[in-house]
């Protein structure tokens, strides 16, 4: 891996990229719904009555964030977000396809952000 991956700056400013996107989609997304179509991909997925735990959904992610700011144990935590973002991801595209502004570029951001995850699990 090159030097860069393993300097201070690039620790700091990858964990403030990924804490961030797990802190704004659980929070800003989910959890206080400001982009309702989140809740819809969940309803669509578990049904309409369990459309509430998208702020069970919110909060773990929120958590997640919080674990990548810690920096406790980055490897363990980088494969439980490659985990939720693959399976996540997955039954998006599989079961609702016609609610993604982008399923390609869904899948795209999501291969940076986990190439992004391991990098910094790593370094």
């Amino acid at each position: 891996m090159p030097e860069f991956f393993h300097t201070r700056a690039f620790e700091l400013g990858a964990r403030a990229v990924i804490g961030c996107v797990w802190i704004v989609f659980g929070l800003y997304c989910k959890v206080l719904n400001r982009v309702p179509r989140h809740r819809r991909i969940v309803e669509r997925v578990l049904g309409a009555r369990w459309g509430w735990l998208i702020l069970v959904i919110g909060a773990g992610e929120m958590l997640l964030g919080c674990w990548v700011f810690s920096g406790w144990e980055r490897v363990p935590c980088a494969a439980v977000m490659t985990a939720a973002i693959v399976g996540m991801n997955a039954l998006e595209i599989w079961l609702t396809r016609d609610l993604l502004l982008s399923p390609a570029g869904m899948v795209g951001l999501n291969v940076g952000l986990i190439a992004l995850i391991w990098a910094w699990a790593l370094a």
